[in-house]
C-alpha cells in the first residue's frame, strides 16, 4: 500500500511542542511520529508522520486543527512515498550495533562477534528494533550494567517489537522471558527471531494490550521488567508495573526523550519504583528503577 509522508520543520522548542501533540493526537491510531535534527547551525528541526494513503487527507486535517488550536503556525508539506521498503532497505546495510556486551548484526554481519560478546542475529523485518536505535541500544546497555549488579530469574519485555531485548535477556540470563506486543505482526517475528537466536524454548511471545493478558498475570511477579514503548502509555501504567513486581525489582524503560524524565520517574516514585539511574544514547533517554 503506497505510504504518504506529512512533515514540518521548526525550531527545536516548537518541534518538541509540536511531538507531544502529535503524540497525543495519533497515540491511539499507532502512526508513526518522529522528530529529527536538520540543520544545527540555524536551529532547525523536523518532524514527520507516516500515514497510509486511505487515511492521507484526515491525517493532514487532524495535523492542521491540533497545530491551529495551540497558536502554531507552520506549514504541512505533503508527499507520496513509493511502495520500495526503504527501512528494511537500509536497515540491510547497517553496520553491526555494540552495546555493552551485547552485539546486534544482521545475517550478512554474523561473524563480526568477538569471543566474549553476546551475539544476537536480527534481520530488518516488519517489527521495531535491530539495535540502531538509540532507545534499543540504551536499553542493552542499561540491561548489561543491571546483569552485573545482580541475576535475574523471572523477566517481561513489554512491547517488544522483534524481540532483540527479550532474546538479549534470554540469552544472557538462560532464563524464561515472557515477551508481548500489541502488535500480532511483532508478536510472529520475535517468535521467529527468538528461533533463529537459538533461544526458542526460552521465549513465550503474545500478544497483549499492556498488562491485559492472563499470561502475564499468571508469571507475575517479575524481577525484571524492560518496556521499551513511549513516555505517555508508560506513565499511564504505572500502577500496572507495579502490581506485577517483585520487591525489589528492577524496571528499564525507554522510548523516552530527556526532557521526559521527571514525569516519568515522578509517576512510577508515586507508585513505589525508585530511579536509580538515567543514561542518554543517540539523544535517547533510558531509565533504570527500583522497586521498593
Amino acid at each position: 500500500m503506497t505510504q504518504h509522508h506529512h512533515s514540518l520543520q521548526a525550531n527545536q522548542t516548537q518541534v518538541r511542542k509540536i511531538f507531544d501533540l502529535f503524540d497525543a493526537e495519533f497515540e491511539e491510531d499507532g502512526l508513526p511520529v518522529s522528530s529529527y535534527e536538520i540543520d544545527e547551525k540555524i536551529d532547525l528541526w523536523g518532524i514527520s508522520v507516516y500515514t497510509d494513503e486511505h487515511i492521507t487527507q484526515l491525517t493532514k486535517t487532524r495535523m492542521t486543527k491540533v497545530l491551529n488550536d495551540n497558536g502554531i503556525d507552520v506549514d504541512i508539506n505533503s508527499e507520496i512515498i513509493d511502495d520500495t521498503d526503504w527501512v528494511a532497505k537500509t536497515l540491510r546495510q547497517l553496520n553491526p550495533v555494540r552495546a555493552g556486551r551485547f552485539l546486534i548484526h544482521g545475517s550478512h554481519d554474523k561473524h563480526a562477534a568477538r569471543f566474549n560478546d553476546t551475539a544476537i542475529n536480527i534481520d530488518a523485518g516488519l517489527a521495531f528494533g535491530t539495535g540502531h536505535h538509540g532507545t534499543t541500544a540504551g536499553c542493552l546497555d542499561m540491561l548489561g550494567v543491571q546483569l552485573k549488579r545482580r541475576k535475574f530469574a523471572n523477566i517481561l519485555d513489554l512491547g517488544t517489537g522483534s524481540g532483540i531485548l527479550a532474546i538479549a535477556a534470554a540469552k544472557a540470563t538462560k532464563q524464561r522471558v515472557l515477551a508481548s506486543d500489541i502488535d500480532p505482526v511483532a508478536t510472529n517475528v520475535a517468535r521467529q527471531n527468538a528461533r533463529n537466536n537459538g533461544v526458542g524454548n526460552l521465549l513465550t511471545c503474545i500478544t497483549a494490550k499492556g498488562f491485559k493478558h492472563r499470561e502475564i498475570t499468571a508469571r507475575a511477579p517479575y524481577d525484571l521488567i524492560i518496556a521499551n514503548i513511549l513516555a505517555r502509555p508508560l506513565q499511564s501504567m504505572a500502577r500496572d508495573f507495579a502490581l506485577h513486581l517483585a520487591p525489589n525489582a528492577t524496571i528499564i524503560l525507554s522510548g523516552l526523550l530527556p526532557h521526559q524524565k521527571a514525569r516519568i520517574v515522578a509517576s512510577f516514585r508515586i507508585q513505589k519504583m525508585y530511579f536509580a539511574k538515567a543514561h542518554i544514547r543517540d539523544g535517547w533517554l533510558t531509565l533504570v528503577l527500583r522497586a521498593k
